[in-house]
């Protein structure tokens, strides 16, 4: 399952970056810049395939942002902790029993 999730999350990201950026092409060393992202992220110990997707775009639009592969790591990172954080304050909602009109989503 583990290469499954890093192939599948760096397919669908690249996949939707072809598709913004036609000039770009099928080689392009953003791609093996985003498959080691994502391998990295897999070895700290993150498992979601969602959460993947998720980050793998977030570092293609940031290397497109910042043009730093340093910078779009960080980027990308921010905006994974950040859905990471929301995911949890959902679950604590949900586990309080708190009514709709309570939860902040």
């Amino acid at each position: 399952m583990t290469s499954q999730a890093i192939e599948g999350a760096c397919a669908f990201a690249w996949r939707n970056y072809l598709l913004l950026h036609s000039s770009v092409s099928e080689d392009d060393n953003r791609r093996s810049a985003l498959f080691r992202y994502v391998t990295n992220l897999r070895d700290t110990g993150e498992n979601d395939f969602n959460l993947l997707q998720i980050a793998a775009v977030a570092y293609l639009k940031k290397m497109d942002e910042l043009h730093d592969d340093r910078c779009a790591r960080l980027a990308a990172d921010q905006a994974l902790a950040e859905r990471l954080e929301s995911r949890k304050r959902k679950t604590r909602h949900l586990a309080l029993g708190l009514p709709r009109s309570k939860q902040p989503w």
